[in-house]
């Protein structure tokens, strides 16, 4: 007679140890499965729930694609938020200009033209600064979407409406003086500004950026942008602007120098084709 029916008792024994056993590693299973999913009974509820009422990104504009495994490893460098090395803080007073003749930006409307200048001294190279700021006033998202204004660059000697300057702290703080405009801060020239006739850029701010962008890392050239769109939005005729709301962008006109009051950095005046702007300050 074979064993296994000699002992039925130990067969059922065997087996009721067995049942219980697959009891305790369901009961355990489910139970680990509670824990991950949360009290909402979704995977991760707790940590989705803290991601969505977290703050906004700083820098308006869509969020980029998450990464896919070959962006795991990163295949350019960090974006660049200051220039290193010392700046100078003083020039000679003189200006060298931009020779080139740029292209026509904007598709329609009155035609303003302006020419760019470097001050000597500053270890800035004109063209470069020229390109900067072409790119800054071509857009998209720029003054000429209008679609009822044209900007060109123009060589320095001929017919302009504006200059658009690159000045050292103490140049800047003269000129901008001279034309009204206070831009100290604690004793110092900080910000750029808008004379008549002259955009000013203050060579502190074109190299260093301001503290709350760089640490909350906005790139340099998101920074260079717009202080290039807001104080040629001055010699447009625009004055200065309010945060519209705690999240939003904040409107091109307002002193993002100085603070964004719960906005999110924007350089641009047009969003989605569309005049972005805030409550008069």
């Amino acid at each position: 007679m074979p064993s296994s029916a000699r002992h039925p008792a130990r067969r059922r024994r065997r087996f009721a140890l067995f049942a219980q056993l697959v009891a305790v590693v369901v009961a355990v299973g489910a139970a680990v499965t509670v824990i991950a999913e949360g009290p909402g009974g979704h995977p991760g509820a707790d940590r989705l729930a803290a991601e969505e009422i977290g703050p906004p990104p700083l820098v308006a504009g869509p969020l980029p694609p998450d990464p896919s495994p070959s962006d795991a490893v990163p295949s350019s460098p960090p974006p660049v938020l200051r220039v290193p090395g010392v700046v100078p803080s003083a020039g000679t007073g003189g200006f060298g200009y931009d020779a080139r003749s740029g292209p026509v930006l904007g598709r329609a409307g009155e035609l303003r033209r302006y020419r760019v200048a470097v001050e000597s001294g500053s270890a800035e190279d004109v063209a470069e600064f020229a390109l900067a700021v072409e790119a800054a006033l071509a857009g998209p998202g720029s003054w000429v979407d209008s679609g009822r204004l044209r900007l060109q660059q123009v060589p320095g000697a001929a017919p302009r409406d504006f200059t658009v300057y690159l000045a050292t702290a103490r140049t800047a703080g003269r000129m901008c003086a001279t034309g009204g405009v206070d831009i100290r801060i604690g004793g110092r020239p900080y910000t750029s500004c808008r004379a008549p006739g002259q955009v000013i850029i203050n060579l502190d701010r074109w190299r260093l950026s301001v503290p709350h962008f760089v640490s909350a890392g906005v790139p340099l050239t998101v920074y260079r942008t717009y202080v290039v769109n807001h104080e040629v939005g001055h010699q447009l005729g625009h004055r200065h602007e309010r945060c519209p709301g705690a999240g939003r962008p904040a409107p091109v006109m307002m002193q993002q120098t100085l603070f964004l009051n719960g906005c999110r950095v924007n350089p641009w005046p047009y969003l989605n084709g569309r005049r972005y702007a805030g409550p008069a300050l």
